[in-house]
């Protein structure tokens, strides 16, 4: 049996006591994207006691991660780790009774759903709207709480997604899955409820961009631990169903109301059309054949600011511009050959990351230096 002393200063709090840490202890918890927030995330939830952890990401880690990735080391960048294989090895010696599952994959629609598998609360560590939309339309099929969080800058958003009663499995049941079980009147509308399209590629600033302040991270993902302990504990009446907004730069933080934002016509929630899990939406990726390229061509046309564009891309390389594309070699980029990445971008959204032929690590670029 696990020895609960090492968890006493938690079990102190009125909310979870000896019962709530035992619930804790026997939760699984999915964390998608193991970057800035992902690592703050899982950091936060080993040390709380959860019992087992999935944590899903595709990239490596280098140094420029280390200012703000909490769970890497210069070791890990000698070593090329991938950041999942990184964060099992630390949170191991964190705490050792935490079950880690790593997955250096990137997670899509093919393996959402096994990735995801047995897990109570899927928590969000990403940086791009459509993988987003994928861990909402499957909280929201499966009827799981999911607990969205995103920082950029100095700023940061996070909400939780309570699905509405008779989404899935869980929700409104009485039951729920683990601690968590909720009504109609504790239900909150799903994330494209608030956010119904994703932004234009290049319209948002991203972290390669536009740049992160560490404690904008760290706020954010003690949001997200926050609420995740909360519903693993089963007090889904403390859960926040707001959305919060911080600056940690300007000292403003803002909670909005976001109970009328639910659309009875979503597609999502409303409709119970799983888009982005069924693999219809999303942006698309093709090996370019001979020219070791990838198309990365997003989900919707858009009309994009070509110049705009090349002025956020001018602190990471040399590009040209004109009224067709954008064009540039990445400074800090390689392929796996070694190769310069070169990177253009059309006025549809439409980029070719050229010096990769792997459409993962090409979707990470697109979703480093474009944004999505």
């Amino acid at each position: 049996m696990t020895d609960l002393h090492r968890y006493h200063r938690q079990m102190l709090l009125p909310g979870i006591g000896e019962t709530g840490q035992r619930r804790i202890r026997a939760a699984h918890v999915l964390v998608v994207g193991c970057g800035a927030l992902g690592t703050a995330i899982a950091d936060g939830l080993a040390r709380a006691g959860v019992g087992t952890l999935t944590i899903v990401d595709r990239d490596f880690v280098e140094i420029t991660n280390l200012q703000r990735q909490v769970l890497f080391d210069e070791t890990d960048v000698a070593s090329g780790l991938p950041k999942a294989e990184a964060a099992r090895r630390k949170l191991a010696r964190i705490n050792h009774e935490v079950v880690v599952h790593a997955h250096v994959a990137d997670f899509n629609h093919r393996n959402a759903a096994r990735l995801a598998a047995g897990a109570e609360v899927i928590v969000d560590g990403l940086d791009n709207f459509e993988t987003r939309y994928l861990l909402n339309d499957l909280a929201v099929r499966d009827g799981r709480p999911y607990v969205y969080g995103g920082a950029v800058a100095t700023t940061g958003l996070s909400m939780t997604v309570l699905p509405w009663p008779g989404a899935g499995a869980g929700a409104g049941t009485g039951a729920g899955r683990g601690g968590a079980a909720w009504g109609a009147s504790e239900s909150t509308p799903c994330l494209r409820c608030v956010f119904p399209e994703a932004p234009p590629p290049g319209s948002s600033p991203t972290c390669d961009t536009a740049g992160v302040l560490g404690p904008a991270v760290t706020m954010v993902a003690a949001h997200q631990v926050a609420q995740t302990l909360k519903l693993l504990v089963g007090r889904v009446d403390a859960v926040d169903r707001g959305l919060l907004s911080l600056d940690v730069w300007t000292n403003v933080v803002q909670r909005f109301d976001v109970s009328g934002a639910r659309n009875p016509d979503c597609e999502c929630c409303g409709a119970r059309t799983f888009a982005y899990l069924d693999g219809r939406a999303g942006s698309g990726a093709t090996t370019l054949c001979g020219r070791e390229a990838v198309q990365i061509t997003p989900a919707a046309d858009h009309r994009l600011d070509l110049a705009g564009i090349a002025a956020q891309l001018a602190a990471h390389g040399t590009f040209t511009v004109n009224e067709f594309l954008v064009r540039g070699v990445l400074r800090d980029e390689r392929g796996g050959s070694g190769a310069p990445v070169e990177l253009t971008v059309f006025p549809d959204g439409r980029a070719i990351v050229k010096g990769i032929t792997d459409v993962d690590a090409a979707r990470a670029v697109y979703a480093r230096y474009v944004g999505a």
